[in-house]
């Protein structure tokens, strides 16, 4: 599924946290999603390591594998 930019409707991109439109130049946040239940995850952080966590019954969700969508999808 691709994410449309809200502003001009063009293919949003993800880098270093935050996602982009490469058309306008439009900046939103990127919120964590479980792959399995597209619920958002719980963000873990302890000596320079990020790892997240399915409330959901899905457990530890590998970096690789977490989706990152706009708030509000």
């Amino acid at each position: 599924m691709m994410v449309m930019c809200e502003k001009c409707q063009q293919p949003l991109s993800l880098s270093n946290g935050e996602i982009i439109c490469s058309a306008c130049g439009a900046h939103y946040p990127a919120k964590p999603c479980c792959p399995e239940c597209h619920q958002p995850l719980d963000v873990l952080k302890a000596c320079g390591a990020v790892d997240y966590f399915c409330r959901n019954g899905h457990g530890l969700i590998s970096r690789k594998r977490v989706l990152f969508q706009p708030p509000g999808h």
